[in-house]
């Protein structure tokens, strides 16, 4: 009878079966992991078939000779300098270009490209239009 008493105190105590079953939940062997993707394919037999698309590539710069420490102190100074604009950057870079090509009279609207103005953004790797929003 402490058989059927034990079943019957799981199903109407139980565990709570809508929350989500973590590694914490479960027993020693389990382990699940959280949120790493899968670098490959695992087949119905059970085998793991990796795909070289899915492997994460890091793309690192050569720092040699490169002075500058990579921890910087909380208790360096804020910056002098105001945030960077579009404005701003436009105003430093290009608009000088334009304006000296005002003056000799050789500027032309159709041919924008020449200061780094892009029609479309085919190709690129982040489009400008319409904004990447996180899905």
């Amino acid at each position: 009878m402490g058989v059927l008493n034990a079943l019957r105190r799981g199903f109407v105590r139980g565990a709570d079966r809508m929350a989500e079953f973590t590694s914490k939940r479960g027993g020693r062997s389990n382990y699940r992991g959280r949120g790493a993707q899968p670098t490959g394919i695992l087949t119905s037999s059970g085998k793991f078939i990796p795909v070289h698309a899915m492997i994460p590539q890091f793309v690192v710069p050569n720092l040699e000779g490169f002075k500058l420490k990579p921890y910087v102190s909380y208790r360096t100074p804020p910056g002098t300098e105001a945030p960077v604009t579009p404005e701003g950057l436009f105003s430093e870079v290009v608009a000088p270009h334009i304006q000296k090509d005002i003056e000799e009279g050789s500027f032309d609207m159709e041919k924008l490209e020449k200061y780094g103005f892009e029609p479309t953004q085919e190709g690129k790797l982040f489009k400008l239009y319409p904004k990447n929003f996180i899905k």
